[in-house]
C-alpha cells in the first residue's frame, strides 16, 4: 500500500511539471530540453529558504517559483523570438549550464553529493490538490484568449502575426507559466524526496516530459494527463523486471509513435470523449 501511495504522489508532481510542459509544447508549440532545470531552481531554492535561512515552507515556495519566473524571463525574452528548433537548442545549454552550477557549488548546494536535510512537507493529498489546480489552471488558460492565439501561433505563427497577433508576447506568457508550474513541482519533488542532487534535473528528464505529452496526445490536454501517469507510473509498477523494464517503456513509446503518431487521444479532451459516448448511446437508443 505504502508502495503505490509513493507511485501516485510521484504521479501528481510529474503532472504538475507535465502540464507546464503541455502549455509550452502543445499549446505553443515550442519544445524546451531546459525545462527541468527550472524543476532544479525551484526545488534548491525552496529547499535552502528552508534548510538554511528557516523559511517557511509555503514562504518558499513561493520565492522559488518568482526566482524562477524571473529567471525564466531572463531567458525566454530573446529565445522566444528564435525558430523553434532553436529554442530547443538555447534552453538545452541553458539546463545543462544550471547542471554545471549546481555541481560547482558545493558549500551551498552540495555539489555532485547532493543537497540533503530537506524536511518531508509534500503529502500525498498536497501532491494530488496542486495536480488537480495544475491542470484546472491549464485548462482554463487553453480556454481563453492567450490559449487561442497559442494555438494559432503553434498553427502558422507568420499567418497568427499577420492576423495581429502579438507573437513574442504571447510566446512568453506560455513560457512564464511553464517556468512556474515546473518549478513549483521541483518545490513539491524536494520536500517528498528529502534529497535532490545535479544529475536528477537533466535533460532526459526534460525530454521525458516532452514524450509523455507526445505519448497522449500533443493537442489534448487529457492526453497529456494520461501520457503522464502511464509512463511515469508503468516503470515504477515494473521494479520487479528491473532487467526489461527501460525496453517495455521503450517498445511501448514506439508502438504509439508508429501506429498512432497523434497520441493515444490526439486531439481528444475528456469533454469531446464523454460527448461522443452519449451521441452513440442515443444513436443506439434510436436505432433499438
Amino acid at each position: 500500500m505504502v508502495l503505490y501511495m509513493n507511485i501516485f504522489t510521484q504521479i501528481c508532481i510529474t503532472l504538475v511539471a507535465v502540464a507546464g510542459v503541455y502549455v509550452l509544447t502543445g499549446l505553443t508549440g515550442m519544445f524546451s530540453l531546459g525545462q527541468a532545470a527550472f524543476m532544479a531552481v525551484g526545488a534548491y531554492v525552496s529547499g535552502i529558504f528552508v534548510v538554511k535561512l528557516n523559511v517557511p515552507f509555503p514562504l518558499a515556495c513561493i520565492a522559488a517559483v518568482i526566482i524562477a519566473v524571473g529567471i525564466g524571463f531572463v531567458v525566454g525574452i530573446p529565445t522566444v523570438r528564435l525558430r523553434k528548433d532553436y529554442i530547443s537548442l538555447v534552453t538545452l545549454g541553458f539546463g545543462e549550464a544550471i547542471t554545471a552550477l549546481l555541481n560547482r557549488t558545493t558549500k551551498l548546494t552540495g555539489g555532485a553529493s547532493g543537497f540533503i536535510g530537506i524536511p518531508k512537507k509534500t503529502t500525498t493529498l498536497m501532491a494530488f490538490t496542486f495536480a488537480v489546480i495544475a491542470i484546472l489552471l491549464v485548462n482554463w488558460f487553453k480556454s481563453s484568449k492567450y490559449g487561442r492565439q497559442c494555438i494559432a501561433i503553434r498553427g502558422d505563427e507568420l499567418a497568427a502575426k499577420a492576423m495581429g497577433i502579438n507573437v513574442p508576447k504571447i510566446k512568453i506568457t506560455s513560457f512564464l507559466l511553464s517556468v512556474g508550474l515546473t518549478s513549483f513541482s521541483g518545490c513539491l519533488y524536494a520536500f517528498y524526496i528529502t534529497y535532490v542532487d545535479p544529475s536528477i534535473f537533466g535533460w532526459k528528464k526534460s525530454a521525458d516530459w516532452v514524450i509523455m505529452v507526445f505519448f497522449g496526445g500533443v493537442n489534448s490536454l487529457t492526453g497529456s494527463i494520461l501520457g503522464a501517469t502511464i509512463l511515469s507510473g508503468l516503470p515504477e509498477v515494473l521494479r520487479g523486471l528491473a532487467n526489461y523494464r527501460s525496453i517495455i517503456y521503450a517498445i511501448l513509446v514506439l508502438l504509439i509513435i508508429n501506429f498512432k503518431p497523434s497520441g493515444l487521444l490526439g486531439e481528444y479532451e475528456l469533454a469531446d470523449l464523454l460527448r461522443r459516448g452519449k451521441g452513440r448511446v442515443k444513436l443506439q437508443k434510436e436505432e433499438d
